[in-house]
């Protein structure tokens, strides 16, 4: 039962610090619409996806409406297209991202994920399309979202992919030039991936989840900062309880909207993510929660620290409020989604280098991070294998979302729009690892893979 007080609680906490449910995502199977015909293959992917989300945009308003808590996103994920469209006799899948991107605009949804690739212990025929595929398919589509996951835990790191993606991020960056880079800013390189993930880009629907699925991503930053301004001063025992509570509160909220919208789209509920996705708003921000801890500027001395207790306490909070979490599950630091860490960046206190060492202990990695256009294919390679190592030797989910942005150089600024934000154009080491990354094969998987 909800009291008086709760819902006043859950009414402030809406109206004055920004708690939205930041996504529903609907996860669709495409398994059955293979064909040999690619022209076959595209139609059936179209039909099924415009029919089997053809309420979902209506169903999240109408839910926004009666529940007044805001929906920010409506979004589909599909079955890594490699495996979908493999048996296909094409030498490329745009055509496919094409049909998704339409499908994606016939029912409304902001984005669509899964053209996707799983290669952590190497590749078939589909996978190498897919990948060769990736810059003129984000080019050419609106609302189409790519991942590939090049490394895991139990498989080790799939170095040829790691090299192949450093110049795949440099061809996408320059075949979207003309929008700084945006088409990067849809692909995501995953080490660990989730299958049930409902945040863009990486979101894909994994090839062991039900025919369709419903998962919801919450977020709510600028609540957990206001929780944390009544303990002031206090101990870091009393810091952790108050997120923990604050986690379990924003999670309810979460749950009865995944409910809700199952049981009026008649498709399972699946997970919520209950990670903290911050905006560029002002009062959004993850990087103000670790500021509020007592850090003077995201990204000094103990930041990390900061970090690392926020996720845990988040995901402690959260497993208490719902029956299915997944996904991601923590706390997210894209660079230019977050106004505190677009600050921190202009203040000079958050590096490349000091946000790796963040991403040991947060959920994701390095993401949404603007670099110069100058940047080689064999530094971004480099950057994404240290990030798939800490995925790998840690057994977490690490991921580079990283933009070479053509033209711009340190101390310019690029703008994306909307939930994007805009972002400083950060340093990279002068320094070079091309013979590192030309040696390829892959690097084994550490000895705590052998856990059977």
């Amino acid at each position: 039962m909800f009291t008086l007080q709760d819902v006043h609680e859950t009414n402030r906490m809406i109206e004055e610090n920004k708690l939205d449910i930041r996504t529903i995502t609907m996860g669709i199977s495409l398994r059955d619409c293979g064909h040999p015909d690619i022209k076959d293959l595209c139609q059936n992917i179209y039909d099924k996806v415009t029919r089997t989300a053809e309420k979902l945009v209506k169903t999240g308003e109408d839910i926004e409406a009666e529940y007044g808590i805001p929906i920010i996103n409506k979004r589909i994920s599909v079955t890594p297209i490699a495996i979908v469209a493999e048996s296909c006799h094409a030498d490329s899948y745009v055509a496919v991202a094409q049909a998704l991107d339409a499908a994606a605009k016939e029912v409304g949804v902001n984005f669509i994920g899964g053209f996707s690739a799983l290669v952590e212990k190497g590749y078939t025929k589909g996978d190498h399309i897919l990948i060769r595929s990736i810059p003129e398919a984000l080019a050419i589509t609106e609302r189409v979202c790519s991942s590939v996951n090049l490394g895991s835990t139990k498989a080790g790191i799939n170095m040829d992919c790691v090299r192949e993606m450093g110049e795949i991020i440099k061809r996408t960056a320059e075949l979207t030039k003309d929008r700084d880079a945006l088409g990067c800013a849809k692909l995501v390189v995953f080490t660990n991936v989730p299958e049930d993930n409902p945040f863009m880009a990486g979101a894909f629907h994994g090839v062991g989840e039900p025919e369709t699925t419903i998962h919801v991503g919450v977020s709510g930053p600028g609540v957990v900062k206001r929780a944390l301004e009544d303990v002031r001063g206090r101990d870091f025992s009393t810091v952790a309880e108050t997120i923990k509570r604050t986690a379990f509160k924003i999670t309810r909220v979460g749950q009865l909207v995944a409910q809700e919208a199952a049981r009026r789209l008649g498709h399972p509920f699946g997970i919520i993510d209950l990670s903290l996705a911050p905006t560029p708003a002002v009062g959004d921000s993850v990087a103000h929660i670790l500021e509020e801890m007592g850090i003077e500027s995201c990204g000094a001395p103990g930041t990390t620290a900061a970090l690392a207790l926020l996720n845990d306490a988040v995901k402690k909070g959260g497993l208490m409020a719902s029956s299915h979490v997944g996904g991601l599950s923590g706390a997210f630091i894209p660079v230019s989604e977050d106004a505190g860490m677009i600050a921190a960046v202009e203040r000079g206190s958050l590096s490349l280098e000091k946000l790796e060492a963040m991403t040991c202990v947060c959920s994701v990695g390095l993401d949404m991070i603007a670099v110069p256009g100058d940047t080689s294919a064999a530094t971004i390679s480099a950057i994404i294998a240290d990030e798939a190592a800490i995925g790998m030797i840690n057994n977490k989910t690490t991921a580079v979302r990283i933009i070479p942005v053509p033209g711009k150089a340190v101390g310019d600024t690029v703008e994306f729009g909307g939930l994007l934000g805009y972002s400083p154009i950060l340093s990279v080491s002068k320094f070079k690892s091309d013979d590192f990354i030309a040696r390829g094969g892959r690097i084994p998987a550490p000895i705590r893979s052998l856990t059977n």
